[in-house]
């Protein structure tokens, strides 16, 4: 059995099918991970949705900012954006399902066996792995659990933008979502910066790569990670970006989890037009 995890998908259906052909993906021996972003922006969520939902146990995916916005917005809590694309989803005859399906992914996914691990975005630089297990299991609870919309309505904000192992109630839960989703970079005191959004060298010079960060807990630990399309395809510090940027028209782009760290992609036509 092969291993292989997937960048950031965004609806881009065609590309999918392309890069699981060019890697021979077979379904009955070996596996996918899905970096989050499954759906949103690009031309195909719900077949792209449907087509990973079918994939039962061969695939196993995190939650990214579209899925959380796609959430709230099926939920009543945010109106959509004019670029959203996922509209196909909630009107669909089986909406309820697919909505059900997304509320129950995770927000952090490992294989010890494989030795590695996978989220959306980042890692503060001072959770440890096991502090990164259980925030994700305490977050997972709110959004499976009866008090999601009551998070889900204040979940948007940049703060707070520093841990504090005492924060409580939505706060503790947006810093860990933000976390999760969101995060690129952060200073050396691991304070997240969730506005600079360029590739690295364009930030303040205050600001590193989360990956980057002086004393990171995770360090020793091969983390996959996407969202960060201005990055693109990045190996450092035992962490890989998997953002290809294809809805850009960039690559959707799959690494081998079989320590090799082997990289495959395809290349992509831009699914969205320039803002």
């Amino acid at each position: 059995m092969t291993t292989y995890a997937i960048g950031d998908v965004q609806g881009c259906y065609d590309s999918l099918r392309q890069l699981l052909d060019k890697i021979k993906f077979d379904p009955q021996q070996d596996q996918l991970w899905f970096a989050g972003d499954l759906i949103n922006r690009g031309p195909q969520s719900l077949e792209t949705l449907r087509f990973i939902i079918g994939l039962g146990d061969s695939a196993r995916s995190v939650l990214g900012n579209h899925e959380c916005h796609f959430l709230a917005v099926a939920r009543g809590h945010k109106k959509a954006h004019r670029m959203d694309t996922f509209s196909d989803i909630i009107n669909a005859e089986d909406s309820e399902q697919l909505i059900q399906w997304v509320r129950k992914q995770p927000f952090f996914y490992e294989d010890e066996s494989l030795g590695y691990a996978m989220l959306h975005a980042g890692v503060p630089p001072q959770w440890s792995l096991g502090d990164t297990r259980q925030y994700a299991h305490e977050l997972e609870a709110v959004i499976q659990g009866n008090d999601i919309d009551a998070f889900l309505a204040s979940m948007y904000g940049n703060e707070p933008n520093q841990w504090d192992s005492a924060l409580r109630g939505n706060d503790r839960f947006r810093f860990i979502i933000n976390a999760f989703t969101r995060l690129r970079f952060c200073d050396k005191q691991g304070r997240l910066n969730l506005t600079e959004k360029g590739n690295i060298g364009t930030q303040a010079s205050d600001l590193m790569p989360w990956f980057n960060a002086p004393n990171r807990k995770t360090l020793n630990h091969k983390i996959i990670f996407g969202h960060w399309s201005t990055l693109g395809v990045h190996q450092q510090n035992n962490a890989t970006c998997l953002d290809g940027g294809c809805l850009w028209g960039g690559s959707l782009a799959a690494i081998k989890l079989d320590g090799s760290d082997e990289i495959i992609s395809v290349d992509c036509e831009r699914s969205v037009k320039p803002i």
